[in-house]
């Protein structure tokens, strides 16, 4: 009888409900009525739907999803998208009535009033639709008449407020379909790795029959189980009118099979730059500390914003497959990849291994790229400062009568050539094409140590002053990243200016209204095109004839670089360009040397790999 009398009190107070939203009199018209009072609770910010934020490569290929805050794995479909058959599976099977009625279906609640008194329990709580949405929304899942009460209340203002084809967009992406996917095209991604406008009748049916009960219809754990309920749907959908005899039939018959997916990340490399330079791009442009940018930063992933990138996924690919073929298991390395007409960010490898979240030795490493670092600090200055032909003679023998010690600290005059060997005198053109030691001491000791580091301001190397500044800097012992090696070296590409080179090209809400693209910036010139012409045509000798000779490109175009080695091959370098593309590899062990590789060439044949 508490049943029945209850389940009577809730039919009257939804019928009587409908008429005190509609109307007010004039002795009560300065009170709020219960549909004010539910209505300052449905905002449009409490309505919103987090949905999983997506990173683009430059093909229009999505390479990652990013999940929302606890994990939540949705991808929001405006109505217009989600497919006809999802509309009508979930109309016949949870509320065949949701175009006629205000929110609640008195008819469906009388049936359910009289299941539940025989049964002397709520087992039927004829919610429709709309009133589902509000429970996943706003309230609880607990079936008591306080919380059903409640119920109606929000689904008839709701009713009101929003059309029927915004209620189903909203309930639509909204339900859940275990797994932690909410939504049908989360659900059709992590169940059958297709988009839900991809998805056969008997698919689609198969996942309308989860939300139900996640659990006892777990296609993972139950497949019978949810086999049996979506021949139930597919039954209903006949009984409405929303598939016939042919179409039933042919479903039925189609056997289900899973092909489970994950959100995806296909290169945790560049994604995990992306977000690095995110945080940057925010901090560059709402001029936020560190700490309010990262908040910032919460906030819009767990809105759905979608990143566009310059990320060429085949050079992506190719260039991640290198380390592999070049590298043994216990050698580690690095590369970046610019493309040089719009300084854009196209491929970045942190070497054999990553995962997602770690540290990354293109961006977080910093080693010593040995002679590569020459080009920088010793002849760009040298040839600024002075204008002399690459031509000049030079003597590039160490003094006879240094020290042991003197030789061990590198003092002027008294460093040791690769291979200790003699050359006597050559030019600046010789000196750099194979890498002699002695004469890029004299280049920096004629231009002045803090007079060539200033040329270097504008690249902003970390290391450069935090470490001691004296000659052994001409030699390339300054630590390094790649990520400022590259960014160094395309200036070469650009006739002495520099503008930092980028990933991100455009940053877009779920409109696709933009957010964030990084400003114009005015380009800085480091050296005159004059000394950049230079230091390109040495650059093309060390190829052709020098030190990187071993580099067997097919073009007709422009190839220069430099080769690096650290004391005791502790280290691997090349950083060079072509026409098209700028880039820098490095190749080391963590612990330990790789003299053993040297003969091999690793870091030159991985940078083939990159810009070929």
């Amino acid at each position: 009888m508490k049943t029945f009398f209850g389940w009577f009190f809730i039919s009257f107070f939804a019928i009587g409900s409908a008429f005190l939203f509609r109307s007010a009199s004039s002795e009560v018209s300065a009170v709020q009525t219960i549909g004010q009072v539910v209505g300052s609770h449905i905002d449009e910010e409490i309505l919103y739907l987090s949905s999983n934020s997506t990173i683009y490569a430059d093909n229009g290929q999505i390479v990652a999803e990013i999940p929302s805050e606890g994990g939540i794995n949705r991808s929001y479909l405006p109505f217009e998208q989600l497919p006809e058959t999802v509309v009508h599976a979930f109309v016949a099977t949870e509320d065949r009535r949701f175009f006629q009625h205000l929110g609640f279906d008195a008819s469906g609640m009388a049936r359910a009033l009289i299941t539940n008194v025989s049964s002397g329990e709520i087992d039927q709580g004829a919610s429709t639709i709309t009133q589902q949405m509000v429970r996943n929304i706003f309230l609880d899942h607990s079936q008591t008449y306080q919380r059903k009460m409640s119920e109606l209340l929000y689904a008839h203002e709701l009713e009101q407020r929003f059309s029927k084809e915004e209620i189903l967009e909203l309930y639509l992406n909204s339900i859940y379909f275990g797994n932690h996917a909410y939504g049908i095209e989360a659900a059709s991604q992590l169940y059958f790795s297709e988009h839900s406008d991809q998805l056969s009748l008997a698919q689609v049916a198969f996942l309308t029959s989860i939300p139900n009960n996640p659990t006892v219809y777990n296609p993972f754990t139950s497949m019978e189980n949810t086999n049996k309920r979506k021949e139930w749907v597919l039954l209903k959908m006949k009984e409405e009118g929303y598939i016939n005899e042919a179409e039933f039939d042919d479903a039925i018959s189609e056997t289900i099979e899973l092909h489970r997916s994950s959100l995806r990340n296909l290169y945790p490399d560049y994604t995990d730059f992306v977000k690095k330079e995110f945080l940057e791009l925010i901090q560059a442009t709402e001029g936020y500390d560190e700490e309010a940018a990262q908040e910032r930063l919460n906030e819009l992933f767990k809105k759905g914003i979608r990143i566009e990138t310059a990320l060429e996924p085949n050079r992506q690919h190719a260039l991640k497959e290198s380390f592999y073929q070049e590298l043994p298991a216990d050698v580690e390395g690095a590369s970046i990849v610019v493309r040089n007409d719009d300084r854009r960010i196209v491929a970045i490898s942190h070497g054999r291994e990553f995962e997602s979240g770690h540290f990354m030795l293109a961006v977080d490493s910093y080693r010593p790229h040995g002679s590569a670092f020459k080009p920088l600090i010793d002849f760009a200055p040298y040839f600024e400062k002075t204008g002399t032909s690459i031509d000049q003679v030079v003597n590039a023998n160490p003094s006879d009568s240094c020290t042991q010690q003197e030789r061990d600290k590198r003092i002027l005059g008294c460093v040791a050539n690769y291979n200790d060997v003699l050359p006597g005198s050559v030019t600046l053109r010789e000196a750099f094409k194979h890498s002699y030691n002695i004469p890029a001491q004299q280049l920096l000791n004629t231009v002045g140590i803090e007079e060539a580091i200033a040329y270097l301001e504008p690249f902003q190397f970390k290391k450069m002053h935090d470490e001691q500044r004296d000659i052994s800097l001409a030699l390339g012992t300054l630590d390094v990243s790649v990520y400022e090696m590259v960014q160094a070296y395309q200036t070469f590409a650009h006739d002495g200016f520099f503008t930092p080179a980028r990933a991100i090209t455009g940053v877009y809400d779920e409109h696709l209204d933009p957010l964030y693209q990084w400003p114009d910036q005015e380009e800085k010139q480091v050296w005159s095109k004059e000394t950049n012409d230079k230091i390109r045509t040495l650059m093309s000798e060390v190829v052709q004839s020098g030190t990187g000779r071993d580099i067997r490109l097919s073009t007709n175009g422009y190839i220069g670089g430099k080769t690096g080695t650290t004391n005791d091959y502790r280290d691997l370098t090349f950083s060079g360009m072509t026409d098209d593309y700028t880039a820098t590899v490095w190749v080391g062990r963590d612990t330990g040397y790789v003299e053993d590789l040297s003969p091999k060439r690793p870091a030159m044949n991985i940078w083939e790999a990159a810009v070929r």
